[in-house]
């Protein structure tokens, strides 16, 4: 049975990413979910810290995270280690307008034993076009290209997708990345070719660091979330310009850590936030595609400008010519080892 308001304990803390992001979150359906069960929604924007949080409460045996927040990889991770409660779909979850049954409509290869998808994202290149006034960056190689295109970089303070780039930066074809990263020799010549613009990079933790740093003018090119450089041209009239050319896409959802004593009120909250209307709803706010198959064909305009949200999803043909898939496995079984080289290198 479905909880109402006069059954449902009084709030959920909902731990996410911020910025343009969670306003997205707040607006599809948080906010109406607060309005059907009066139940209120706490946000805390610590998704950057998701798998060491949720490690050290349940190491703790203080469980305060209802509904966390993370990406396909660090939620295998964290469902490998069992602090994660497994997700049982078709009893959790609505199933589509038609009747297709929820571990059905998501699209596939999204799905975790212990994740809910919400919405697939890619994290590429943008640049500032006053910085460029003849064009800017065209392939993940110019990002390289200090002359041709001077300028400080930004980039995030992790190995994942980093690594990717610099071997493709380096001649090596989308498709042969990961293969060729699961070898020492791949692993050596990605960060030999990091080593070439490492001293051009100011590195970045959150979300809302890019975007701020190329309107500073503190760099002239930036790794970003593109919702968030979408959210900068749309609603802050920012100068910037995505570059697709070897976009990495991934999916990000839910999971719920586990010793949580208040799962019935999780479930009734997931089974509402990803139906096929609140994920189609999303895209009202930011650039990212729905999870959901029978949610695509819904996503309409712009909530503020009206301005028609399908050619900016990551998923639109012409963004998507030269993508690359986010390798949830391999970041799970060499995540660790490649992370703690990435440390010692950025601190030498």
């Amino acid at each position: 049975m479905a909880i109402t308001a006069a059954t449902a304990q009084d709030s959920l803390t909902i731990v996410s990413w911020g910025g343009a992001y969670s306003e997205s979150q707040l607006k599809a359906y948080d906010e109406p979910y607060t309005e059907k069960t009066g139940v209120q929604i706490l946000h805390e924007d610590k998704s950057n810290q998701a798998l060491a949080g949720i490690r050290s409460q349940v190491e703790a045996g203080n469980v305060t995270w209802d509904v966390v927040d993370m990406l396909q990889s660090d939620a295998q991770r964290a469902c490998d280690e069992g602090l994660l409660v497994e997700i049982e779909f078709d009893e959790w979850l609505a199933p589509a307008p038609d009747g297709t049954p929820a571990s059905e409509d998501f699209i596939e290869g999204t799905t975790g034993d212990c994740f809910v998808p919400q919405i697939l994202y890619a994290t590429m290149f943008a640049y500032n076009t006053n910085a460029f006034p003849d064009g800017g960056p065209k392939t993940i190689a110019d990002v390289w290209d200090l002359e041709k295109f001077p300028g400080t970089r930004s980039l995030e303070k992790i190995p994942q997708k980093n690594l990717e780039w610099a071997l493709m930066a380096d001649g090596v074809p989308a498709d042969e990345v990961y293969e060729l990263l699961a070898t020492e020799e791949g692993q050596d010549r990605a960060f030999a070719k990091l080593d070439e613009i490492k001293g051009n990079v100011i590195w970045w933790e959150a979300g809302a660091q890019p975007p701020q740093l190329l309107a500073d003018g503190e760099v002239t090119i930036a790794s970003a979330y593109n919702g968030r450089i979408f959210n900068a041209q749309v609603n802050e009239d920012q100068p910037f310009e995505i570059m697709w050319d070897g976009q990495m896409f991934e999916v990000d959802g839910w999971v719920v850590p586990v010793d949580n004593d208040n799962l019935e009120q999780i479930k009734d909250y997931l089974f509402f936030a990803t139906d096929t209307q609140r994920l189609a709803d999303q895209a009202k706010y930011i650039a990212y595609a729905p999870a959901r198959e029978s949610s695509v064909p819904l996503v309409g305009n712009h909530e503020a400008t009206g301005v028609d949200m399908k050619p900016h999803m990551p998923t639109s043909p012409e963004n998507f010519q030269n993508a690359v898939r986010f390798d949830v496995e391999f970041w799970a079984d060499y995540g660790d080892a490649i992370e703690e080289r990435f440390n010692a290198w950025l601190s030498s």
